[in-house]
């Protein structure tokens, strides 16, 4: 990687930011792809230290455009294909959108790497693919189960991305997060969402449905686990998970993170925040053998760690400052 320009789209977002973090210290040189608005705002990147930031080439774009995906890919090496909607209830309300944008907008980045002969390209999946553990611990033979619009577009995506590998030797790799979380992380996330209203003085947290089990990833392993299968040739035409092999309740998460920030709080369901039931992914618990046969990835951080770097983060005022605690984040 030291020698390789590499483009990271959604590097404006919470993963990518991370990932643009990461790799400065491990590529030779970072572009970062960031959604174009008037505001003339990089998302999370304007958090970085100035040094940090000045070290990064920023271009401004719209992933659904094929034109600037084209001119931002041109003359790199690798790139890390982030940029998506990810929010699952705002997928019940607008499904076209995320059609063009992670279905879309994925064809647009596997048709320029093709043109312009890239090394290797690394497309983001998600474990919501998987749907409801069928089996423990979720493997990347696990079938597909699009149990809301957004995992379907993401299903369409990956199978987009797996075809210019088998059709034209695109050198590809399918990365699958299982659910991460940590710093910038939007308040959609149910982590972010019992942290601010913690921090906001609620002493009665709104959540959703307190049963379904995840598989949680701090970001900085997630991050390091996309440089990992970057890395390894072993893993081009593969799908790849990243995850901690273990799983915790929603309830038990939350009661984790109220013992941490104000032990007088006490949960109350909010049914505005319950998925439709048979959308409700209940169980994943995600498998990483895959990824530490062909790499050198490891978890660093436990889910006990990672909260609490998390939650130090959120307790900086300027951060929490641009989180609306009082309202439900979709």
């Amino acid at each position: 990687m030291k020698n390789k320009k590499v483009l990271v789209t959604g590097a404006d977002g919470f993963i990518g930011s991370h990932l643009v973090e990461a790799l400065l210290e491990e590529a030779g040189s970072v572009k970062a792809f960031c959604y174009y608005n008037s505001f003339n705002s990089w998302g999370w990147l304007d958090s970085l230290p100035a040094d940090q930031l000045e070290a990064v080439d920023i271009f401004t774009g719209d992933i659904r455009d094929p034109n600037g995906v084209r001119t931002a890919m041109k003359d790199v090496d690798v790139v890390f294909h982030l940029a998506a909607l990810i929010g699952i209830p705002f997928s019940y309300h607008s499904p076209d959108s995320y059609i063009d944008t992670n279905v879309k907008g994925t064809l647009n980045v596997v048709q320029a790497a093709r043109d312009w002969n890239l090394d290797r390209v690394l497309v983001t999946s998600t474990s919501e693919v998987y749907g409801t553990a069928q089996y423990i611990p979720i493997d990347e033979q696990h079938p597909r189960q699009p149990q809301s619009p957004y995992s379907a577009s993401k299903i369409a995506a990956d199978g987009i991305a797996e075809s210019f590998y088998r059709s034209f030797d695109l050198p590809l790799s399918i990365v699958r997060p299982f659910n991460t979380y940590g710093p910038r992380q939007s308040a959609r996330a149910v982590i972010p969402t019992l942290i601010t209203q913690l921090l906001n003085g609620k002493t009665a947290v709104k959540l959703g449905d307190l049963s379904p089990t995840r598989d949680f990833v701090y970001v900085k392993d997630t991050a390091q686990g996309f440089i990992e299968i970057a890395k390894s040739d072993q893993l081009i035409g593969e799908d790849c998970n990243i995850a901690t092999q273990s799983e915790i309740s929603i309830g038990q998460l939350a009661e984790e993170i109220i013992q941490q920030v104000n032990p007088t709080a006490r949960i109350v369901q909010d049914q505005e925040r319950l998925r439709p039931s048979k959308s409700e992914v209940f169980r994943l618990y995600g498998s990483a053998e895959k990824l530490k046969r062909a790499t050198a990835w490891q978890q660093a951080y436990s889910l006990e760690q990672g909260i609490a770097e998390t939650i130090a983060w959120f307790q900086h005022k300027e951060h929490l400052n641009t989180y609306k605690a009082d309202l439900y984040n979709v």
